[in-house]
């Protein structure tokens, strides 16, 4: 939990971006609330307003829970951070965020995860099924890319750029998942629906018997009407300030 100091905006913080630190802040502590943290590991990224090509990141080392809207790291698409600070940022989480920020201008937000329904999902040859009413959601929006072992090396941005394409969702084969939307309500959003598809399956998977297959037909009208409902209303930012507003109540305190 942050000190009062922290949340402090400081004075050469525009409130823009101040705005964006708290919700991205904000991000990470619901992913950790929901379980979905692989200890210090992972990142959820955002990209900054203006011409800088500049996004903001958690400080390698922190549980998600320490991260604050002051102490998140400003770095540019090459990793260097832009602003002082005590911290560094994991390398492993350049080569992918730096990748698709610098090239979809549709996707502000990224977040990647490795949950165990997920990385299990990712192992499998076949991939996300869109069999479920999660899963269908997801129709035409999942890339493939193949393991090419930890993600440290910039040769392979081009690679996962060709792998996503103008998709939302990057399954990196047996690894985890990557997705990126307009902005973070959106984002984790999307992450939600990934997870649960992720959890059905894998419940399904254990259950004898064949699955009710769905039309491929069903599926891409699940993902247009899903598409047009975050898009085109306030449904996303309702969905994460909501589920804010639960980790609240849980944790018994704010910031």
């Amino acid at each position: 939990m942050s000190t009062h100091t922290e949340v402090v905006k400081p004075a050469h913080c525009s409130d823009e971006e101040w705005a964006l630190r708290v919700q991205l802040a904000e991000c990470y502590h619901l992913v950790d609330f929901f379980g979905w943290t692989e200890t210090i590991f992972n990142h959820i990224s955002a990209r900054l307003p203006g011409p800088g090509n500049y996004y903001l990141v958690n400080p390698f080392g922190l549980n998600y829970t320490e991260v604050t809207p002051a102490n998140l790291l400003k770095v540019d698409l090459d990793g260097n951070k832009v602003e002082p600070s005590p911290y560094d940022a994991n390398p492993a989480g350049f080569a992918l965020h730096s990748a698709i920020h610098g090239a979809r201008d549709d996707i502000h937000c990224v977040i990647h995860t490795h949950t165990n329904p997920v990385s299990a999902v990712a192992q499998k040859k076949a991939g996300f099924s869109h069999d479920n009413f999660y899963g269908a959601q997801l129709f035409g929006r999942v890339g493939y890319h193949a393991f090419e072992g930890i993600t440290l090396f910039a040769d392979e941005k081009t690679r996962m750029l060709g792998s996503l394409g103008d998709k939302h969702i990057l399954v990196l084969r047996n690894h985890g998942v990557a997705v990126g939307e307009q902005d973070i309500a959106k984002t984790f959003f999307l992450l939600w629906t990934v997870q649960r598809a992720a959890e059905i399956q894998c419940h399904a998977g254990m259950i004898p018997g064949e699955d009710t297959p769905l039309e491929d037909a069903i599926g891409q009208k699940c993902a247009d009407l899903t598409q047009m409902l975050i898009r085109d209303s306030g449904f996303a930012t309702k969905f994460f300030d909501a589920m804010v507003r639960k980790m609240h109540a849980a944790r018994g305190a704010l910031w």
